[in-house]
């Protein structure tokens, strides 16, 4: 596979990419001739100890001697302009050749899952497990993609002109790139986010789940009237729900957003329609797909008509018209009518379900002022605030009263009720797979989820029916540790058990990887994570409920992100597995769900792994022994990565030496980078720009500091052996390992080695550079491979080539970085300064695009 990988992807690169130097714009010629000449200085220069600005000067003096200051900066924008396009033919190449280099029919695949069923006999017990079993993916508008649509619609059609070898056209693509702007002039709006996504779910995912479930359908010789189980591929949605932290998120872009989810599902539908009414031509038939279309066309774009107010009316008529075509035609065409009933029966009128998300702070403060406007007609509520939370539970519980009939003067507490009521109104109009599920981030206490739960009923409840499922999230180290005691409080309380059985007896509960690392380092917050799953599998299963984990993975592995087949493949019986949900976002929507093939592939991926565990019982499980050393092993690693956090240095290098401060200015996302105005506190920084922050300066400190120094510690003591012999059997540590590879891949220390000598921050940069090198040695170590990814080669390759790509962009923003904090001029210099923050600025997008994942 690295070999195709060569041939496929880097010889078509090299070849493609000469078609820029012919591109019919000023300056290219010159940029792309002095662009190589640039890289080979980056890479000579930092194999001599040469820092960034030296670099940049001795380039300038050596290849345009006579330049201005100002055609100096000219020629560097020029750079960054050039290397973006080149990343984007780079991901366009990459792309076309997806299945060239990965086997769609092989470990991980739909294909695959059946072939290996009929050969162990073990058909019927698939067919069980498909029965029940759930993907959800829910795509989120976390700022980590900075394509614009314009662009993200040039890659598109450049993968299939490359797939095709269309030379011409290729050349057209590369001209109308280098025209189009990659920057977004101006912040986007939450409904902007919801319609750029909205792309990807007309153009892939809507096409594509189908397609594998009528794979498995296939495969397992099931027919469509007695398949049931339409919940088995699901999309989920957070933008223009997810208001945590931001506060651009009302509920009428809630509500706007659900709209436009269904206009552009219904518009696919009408389209559908058209085809089918194309074909269907027959007696009997065609009045009835003629009057489904004209149904369907008012809801998808306005107007007026009869229309359809439920799905189920809609499939009542492609049932008819199924009954006529096979009693008498034949069934001519049925596979084309079946296909789309599929679809109709996997999207409802809902295409994908919203989540509402808020901060548990939130909802004690619109708490605090309805008991403020209850305590004059509820002597109860007098001294609500002294009372224990046991009792403040029951006493929410108690209460009976209409929140929208309050008057409030804060118009914060007046939105987030509206907020809720708009969860109502969602579900009239889309249906109650349209917006059912309320995630709780900051979690910490069952008190936490009751507020939420009583609020939420006194506002959507119909006596005791509530359809809302209530999600508590937990992240940080500490919250993790005691989410198993705050859900044991919950299942105590018999009105919330209730509402679970109602409910199914399911439980779901967020986990997030991202704040858990910013929080605890990599290894505690992933060992964290799996064993707050077991904790709460246990806790569930001893009280009869079934537990449902929903992961907050971002892209890098910094953020739960990587090998997900492996992370989900590798979960024991120890953990509940009836459901996969995940979240998608920034680059990894684009890189792993943007085409066709690919989502395909990926969705097949999670798909089987979610189900390998129960069929095939290759359970990954940890013995007792093996779980003490990954408790020992995590616990120095934490300690390793708080000596870091903790040092007095740790904030003020992110607010001074990285490009942490640019974030706000990227205009790539509509919520604030930080929690809170004011001075930068650890505690109040997003994780997404804490951990690009050090993707950008190419150390990557949340995707492997900490594995050095507790792998040391335990070789130290003569757990080496041990340490390996886990590495061979145990998935979950091997993919925990091989993730953390990545994260080590992507850095490029000697584009920063310059900071060693300075008087502020020389011994903290020597300090994490020793963990990158330690960490490196040690993993290389424990897996005996000869370099890092030597275990997935293809994936080595593209990351080596996308680094190389992007080496002139680290080097021109760390010379910017530098000029900013310590000018050689200060009169000369301070005339710049624009300039030299906006290349700071530039040079962030192609270095995190070309990542993919952000790190």
């Amino acid at each position: 596979m690295a070999n195709e990988f060569n041939k496929t992807v880097s010889t078509r690169y090299h070849m493609y990419n000469s078609l820029f130097l012919n591109l019919p714009y000023s300056g290219i010629y010159r940029t792309g001739t002095l662009l190589p000449l640039l890289q080979q200085a980056c890479e000579t220069g930092y194999e001599k100890g040469k820092d960034p600005r030296t670099i940049i000067k001795k380039f300038f003096s050596d290849f345009t001697p006579q330049a201005t200051r100002e055609e100096q900066f000219n020629l560097l924008f020029s750079f960054t302009q050039y290397v973006e396009r080149q990343v984007v033919l780079f991901d366009s190449i990459e792309d076309a050749a997806f299945d060239e280099i990965n086997d769609l029919h092989g470990k991980g695949t739909v294909s695959g899952l059946l072939l290996r069923a009929a050969a162990e006999g073990l058909e019927e017990e698939l067919k069980k497990k498909v029965e029940d079993f759930s993907v959800r993916v829910v795509l989120t508008a976390h700022p980590t993609q900075f394509y614009p649509g314009s662009v993200l619609a040039i890659i598109n059609d450049l993968e299939q002109t490359i797939r095709d070898n269309k030379l011409d056209e290729i050349n057209l693509l590369l001209r109308q790139l280098g025209k189009t702007a990659f920057i977004n002039k101006e912040k986007p709006t939450p409904f902007d986010e919801a319609v750029s996504l909205c792309w990807f779910l007309e153009s892939v995912f809507y096409p594509e789940i189908p397609v594998i479930i009528q794979k498995l359908m296939t495969g397992l010789n099931i027919k469509l009237e007695e398949w049931k189980n339409f919940d088995l591929l699901k999309i989920g949605f957070w933008p223009g729900g997810d208001r945590d932290g931001n506060p651009f998120v009302t509920h009428e872009i809630t509500l706007k957003v659900a709209q436009r989810l269904q206009e552009t599902l219904l518009k696919c539908y009408h389209r559908d329609l058209r085809f089918l009414k194309r074909r269907l031509t027959f007696k009997g038939v065609d009045h009835i797909i003629g009057r489904a279309e004209s149904k369907v066309y008012p809801i998808a774009y306005g107007g007026f008509g009869e229309i359809y107010h439920h799905p189920d009316e809609l499939l009542n008529d492609l049932f008819e018209a199924r009954d006529v075509l096979i009693n008498d035609h034949r069934g001519l065409f049925l596979d084309l009518l079946d296909s789309f009933i599929l679809k109709v029966k996997i999207f409802g009128f809902y295409f994908a379900s919203m989540d509402i998300r808020q901060d548990s702070r939130k909802h004690a403060y619109a708490w605090e002022a309805c008991i403020e406007k209850l305590q004059s007609k509820n002597k109860k509520l007098k001294n609500f605030d002294k009372l224990t939370e046991q009792e403040k539970i029951d006493t929410l519980l108690s209460l009976s009263f209409k929140p929208a009939s309050l008057k409030f003067e804060d118009s914060f507490v007046t939105e987030l009720i509206e907020s809720i009521d708009v969860i109502g109104q969602i579900q009239e109009q889309n249906g109650v797979e349209g917006c059912h599920r309320y995630v709780i981030s900051n979690c910490q206490s069952a008190l936490d989820v009751i507020r939420v739960y009583q609020l939420a009923k006194l506002i959507l409840g119909k006596d005791d029916d509530l359809t809302l499922d209530i999600i508590p999230l937990f992240e940080t180290i500490e919250d993790l540790s005691n989410a198993p005691h705050v859900m044991k409080a919950l299942y105590s309380i018999p009105a919330y058990r209730e509402h679970l059985k109602r409910r199914g007896n399911k439980q779901t509960i967020m986990l997030g990887f991202s704040d858990g690392t910013k929080d605890g380092g990599y290894l505690r917050a992933n060992w964290s994570i799996f064993q707050a799953k077991e904790n709460l599998t246990r806790i569930a299963r001893e009280e009869g409920f079934t537990t449902v984990f929903f992961d907050g993975r971002g892209g890098p592995p910094a953020r739960g992100g990587g090998n997900t087949h492996d992370f989900y493949a590798s979960l024991g019986d120890t953990i509940e597995d009836k459901e996969v949900q995940i979240t998608i976002q920034g680059q990894t929507i684009s890189s792993n769900f943007g085409k066709p093939v690919s989502c395909g592939y990926n969705l097949e991926q999670l798909l089987s792994a979610g189900i390998e565990n129960s069929v095939f019982k290759n359970i990954d499980t940890f013995e007792a022994n093996e779980k003490a050393l990954m408790d020992q092993l995590a616990e120095e690693g934490h300690k390793a990565y708080l000596d870091l956090k903790q040092h007095p240095k740790f904030v003020p290098y992110l607010e001074k030496i990285t490009p942490l401060a640019f974030f706000g200015d990227t205009n790539i996302g509509s919520r604030p980078v930080k929690r809170s105005s004011g001075s930068l506190k650890f505690e109040d920084l997003r994780a997404i720009p804490f951990v690009s922050s050090w993707a950008q300066m190419k150390q990557n400190i949340p995707g492997f500091y900490g594995v050095g120094t507790a792998i040391r510690e335990m070789k130290r003591q003569g757990k080496m052996r041990e340490l390996k012999a886990l590495f061979k059997q145990s998935l979950f540590f091997r993919t925990l390992l091989s993730n953390s590879m990545m994260s080590l891949t992507k850095c490029y220390y000697p584009a920063t080695a310059y900071l060693s000598k300075d008087k502020e921050f020389g011994e903290f940069w020597k300090k994490m550079y020793a963990e990158f090198k330690l960490s490196k040695e040690m993993i290389l170590e424990i897996s005996e491979l000869k370099e890092l990814m030597d275990n997935t080669p293809v994936n080595r390759d593209s990351v080596k080539l996308r680094e190389r790509i992007v080496l002139p962009l680290i080097t021109i923003q760390q010379f910017a970085l530098q000029q900013l904090r310590e000018p050689e001029d200060k009169e000369k210099d301070k005339a710049f300064e624009k300039q030299y923050r906006k290349l700071v600025l530039r040079c962030m997008f192609g270095i995190i695009n070309a990542a993919r994942n952000s790190a």
